[in-house]
């Protein structure tokens, strides 16, 4: 059988959240994060190996909380995503205070990742069967013999996505009459509403969401050639970047969408019905506990995950 990774990105800095990195906040009876689950889940699927992204400042803090631990259970390594990691030429522009988004960070596991993987936050819960489905699909893909790039997402419904606390970001996905994704269009601010969910805009309006509409949670199954194509996508994603731009991010539904556009990629939408949670807000963290404590007094993970 085919080896394959999970990569979990764990490097952003969450400004959102408020104080302390969220990733490492502890949800389960004892003492659990949610990556916990992730990489329970994950383990169950038959993923062989985990790869940390990580920033160097985290290190320390992030092995004695979890990485020590899931390394008596599975192989672990570590990529590290800083903002100074920029190909030759470019220089970080003044005023800039966070890394460069999703595709730095994969393009972090350059050298580390050799094989098929996934790619999920560290701080969202996606459930056990998107992780089943998208590894299935990764041991079976024939991409060494395609002359298109072969993926995967893990595709949610946006109604079992939302915040009851505020705006997330989800990539909004368009399928064809043949069901197959033909573009992924991310969509900031999208609030839950009484009748299902909608994008508020600056002005307050708002713009009304089909809430059964799939969503990219960034639950990806890639295979390893993606990983030199973002090392020239994002030379040129800086070449196109005005000298003073301070927030623009490197994004994987954005690199996908255009891969899509460009007829190089055929992807594959896994629709999960699962319940989505996850910590976007300080807020939401009550909502997280007892959610993971549902799922535990149901027998769906027991009580402590790991020894």
């Amino acid at each position: 059988m085919k080896s394959t990774t999970l990569v979990i990105m764990a490097a952003g800095i969450g400004s959102r959240f408020g104080q302390g990195i969220k990733q490492l906040t502890s949800f389960g009876p004892s003492g659990e994060i949610i990556m916990d689950y992730s990489v329970c889940d994950a383990m169950e699927a038959g993923f062989d190996r985990v790869v940390f992204v990580i920033r160097k400042s985290m290190l320390e803090d992030f092995r004695s909380i979890i990485g020590d631990r899931i390394g008596r259970q599975i192989p672990v390594a570590y990529a590290f995503q800083e903002m100074d990691d920029l190909p030759d030429g470019f220089s970080v522009p003044k005023g800039r205070t966070k890394p460069w988004g999703t595709g730095q960070a994969i393009l972090a596991c350059r050298g580390i990742v050799k094989e098929p993987f996934a790619v999920i936050n560290a701080d969202d819960y996606y459930g056990k069967d998107a992780f089943r489905k998208v590894h299935d699909y990764l041991i079976s893909a024939d991409w060494e013999h395609r002359e298109k790039f072969q993926f995967c997402m893990a595709g949610f419904i946006l109604k079992n996505t939302l915040s009851e606390n505020g705006g997330v970001t989800r990539g909004l996905c368009r399928l064809n009459a043949e069901r197959a994704l033909t573009a992924i269009c991310e969509t900031r601010n999208i609030v839950k509403t009484s009748d299902g969910a909608a994008v508020k805009k600056e002005d307050g309006s708002e713009v009304r969401l089909d809430p059964e509409t799939l969503v990219s949670m960034n639950f990806w199954g890639f295979t390893p050639d993606f990983i030199e194509e973002l090392a020239g996508g994002f030379e040129r994603f800086l070449k196109d970047l005005p000298g003073h731009e301070t927030t623009a991010e490197y994004l994987l539904p954005t690199i996908v969408d255009g891969l899509l556009k460009e007829g190089r990629v055929d992807l594959t939408v896994l629709r999960s019905d699962d319940r989505w949670f996850g910590v976007t807000y300080q807020e939401d963290v009550p909502y997280v506990k007892q959610a993971i404590a549902d799922l535990v007094r149901r027998g769906v993970y027991p009580e402590k995950l790991f020894g």
